[in-house]
């Protein structure tokens, strides 16, 4: 259902020449010293709705489809574990509010990992001829990513709604340190991840294998508690598991675990600190390899 393949190459030189003048406009002013993000946020923009225009122009149902997908996986996972498999608790009802949760965030997290295996070598003229910081090709991607999650958001409000499943006041805090801790688990991941697909062609396929035994090993479809302190500790080195878990207490405060939110703050700390060196030291052969 991805349009991005068949959008118009010409597109590309006019997009080119968009970029070139933002980053020439902020390089020759007295801006120069001015921060990272001062100084290329607009061609950041400018790439991010690229992203989101190539991606659906092409579609029929346009934006739709960041809602219908998670929808109809939440409601195949709804009917088995309601249905087929009856859960005895009554803790985690409405079932579709506290699946939805976590599920919306991992649709997020998952796709991003799929498009960085993708991040240099899809546009590969376009990344070697435009002078801007090559880290932008891959928060890009996050951004574009991260704006049909929040398209979605209505979905998991329907029905909250529907179900009078009202969020918890302490949402306030868990929704915006969800985000942050899922943002720099995610560029610290890309960062790793997109230039090492350029030599490892079959990266791609791992990271799909990886995230598919993930969403199963992480709290997406189920929450629980585990007594043995070793492997409680163990669990959450999974850094998912700190942020998914924030993301269902705003609804279930029952399930926030903090231990698991801050092992997720450190480890997402020093994966991103370790994709940052990777990505600095990377960028050079890469920019010769594409």
């Amino acid at each position: 259902m991805d349009g991005r393949h068949c959008a118009p190459h010409h597109g590309a030189s006019t997009w080119r020449t968009a970029i070139s003048t933002v980053t020439a406009e902020r390089t020759f002013t007295p801006a120069r010293r001015a921060s990272y993000w001062t100084r290329y946020r607009q061609a950041l923009w400018l790439l991010t709705t690229r992203d989101l225009k190539v991606r659906y122009t092409t579609s029929a149902l346009g934006y739709l489809w960041s809602i219908i997908d998670p929808l109809l996986m939440a409601g195949i996972y709804y009917f088995i574990f309601t249905y087929v498999f009856k859960r005895g608790s009554a803790a985690d009802e409405p079932y579709i509010v506290f699946m939805l949760a976590a599920l919306l965030p991992w649709t997020w997290f998952n796709g991003n990992l799929s498009d960085a295996t993708r991040a240099f070598r899809q546009e590969a003229k376009l990344i070697r001829s435009v002078k801007i910081p090559r880290s932008i090709w891959i928060l890009r991607q996050i951004a574009s990513k991260g704006i049909e999650f929040l398209i979605s958001l209505p979905v998991i409000a329907f029905f909250a709604i529907v179900t009078l499943k009202a969020p918890v006041v302490e949402g306030l805090l868990y929704l915006p340190l969800a985000l942050v801790l899922q943002i720099l688990l995610t560029i610290g991941l890309n960062l790793i991840i997109a230039p090492a697909s350029v030599f490892l062609r079959d990266l791609e396929r791992v990271v799909k294998l990886v995230t598919r035994l993930l969403f199963y090993g992480a709290p997406v479809i189920y929450s629980f508690k585990l007594g043995n302190p070793i492997l409680h500790f163990l669990y959450g080195l999974d850094p998912v598991v700190g942020f998914l878990e924030l993301y269902r207490a705003c609804f279930f405060p029952q399930v926030l675990d903090w231990v698991y939110v801050l092992e997720s703050a450190i480890v997402s700390l020093i994966v991103l600190a370790i994709g940052t060196v990777v990505f600095r030291r990377s960028v050079p052969r890469v920019l010769k390899e594409i």
